[in-house]
């Protein structure tokens, strides 16, 4: 693996990714850098955007497994993770996998499920592996979580507490698509489903590959100094009650190293950062009482904190 060959994988992916969610190619280049940051990712949007379609494209697009849970508030930890089940010809339990072995997860709407339900997903995103009754399973690699939520019909859901919106890497919305891509999604299915004949363009080891050269990616110290000046300023801003965490900048950080990899280069530029500031922090900040009375937003205040932090001049 190499910046060229990182780059081009990249590209052929987005392209591919591209014949079955059309108008989208920032969502889905964003989408790809987390997976390729041994990140996560989270969706609020509303319904039938593509947000499934995505998930699978995705698994499809590296030739890996595919699941879908789809949350509700009957469902139990042990629904995703899996459990112990009786031999009847042995009389053994034997550990029978979840849904959550896969290498691509799609958690549909997962703040209909219960808070325990979804803290069964947390040792599955911070350390790849799951444990049930005292044993660990390791889980598959890649493994890239991709879950849900709808703004909308609200009532009698469970809301993500901020220390497991800090794990996803970027929330993100795919929105509805503009006019002309809207034609294009018809005519792309305008016989049967585009995502039935999409096929793989690279496998998973390839993805483990592109994953462990970007993790290669030089970030210099300035660059460093730039991230870690970020999210220290999004802590004393007096529009905000809750700032950004130290798991912030590392993810920043990783995020960029994808970013610039698959611009083929091999080094963190201030604009890789930039770019990546409000998919990675938006989610993490909370504004004060007084910041909402003001009407004020969250990517408003990120604004403001780049425009005020000094960006280093890289030779």
């Amino acid at each position: 693996m190499d910046g060229g060959r990182f780059r081009a994988c990249f590209e052929s992916m987005v392209d591919n990714i591209g014949r079955v969610i059309k108008g989208k190619d920032e969502t889905v280049r964003l989408a790809l850098t987390a997976m390729l940051a041994d990140g996560h990712l989270l969706f609020e949007d509303l319904p039938g955007t593509g947000k499934t379609v995505l998930a699978r494209a995705i698994g499809l697009t590296i030739s890996g497994d595919v699941s879908r849970i789809q949350c509700t508030p009957d469902l139990l930890p042990g629904d995703v993770t899996g459990s112990p089940v009786l031999d009847r010809r042995t009389g053994d339990f034997v550990f029978r996998p979840g849904p959550v072995f896969a290498n691509v997860v799609l958690a549909d709407e997962v703040n209909r499920a219960t808070p325990k339900t979804q803290s069964a997903l947390l040792e599955a995103m911070a350390e790849r592996t799951v444990t049930v009754d005292g044993v660990t399973h390791p889980l598959p690699l890649p493994f890239f979580l991709l879950a849900t939520e709808n703004p909308i019909e609200l009532a009698g859901t469970f809301p993500l507490p901020e220390a497991q919106l800090d794990r996803f890497l970027f929330k993100l919305s795919l929105g509805y698509a503009d006019r002309e891509a809207e034609v294009s999604l018809l005519n792309a299915n305008e016989k049967r489903q585009a995502i039935l004949d999409l096929e793989a363009v690279i496998d998973t080891a390839e993805v483990l590959a592109m994953m462990a050269w970007a993790a290669e990616v030089t970030v210099s110290d300035p660059i460093k100094y730039f991230i870690v000046d970020l999210c220290q300023a999004t802590r004393t801003d007096g529009a905000l009650q809750m700032g950004a965490s130290s798991r912030a900048s590392q993810a920043l950080m990783h995020a960029a190293r994808v970013l610039a990899a698959a611009q083929g280069r091999d080094d963190v530029l201030p604009d890789d950062v930039k770019r990546l500031v409000n998919p990675v922090l938006n989610h993490r900040l909370l504004l004060t009482p007084d910041a909402m009375l003001r009407e004020e937003s969250v990517e408003g205040v990120v604004e403001r904190i780049l425009a005020r932090v000094k960006v280093p001049a890289i030779g």
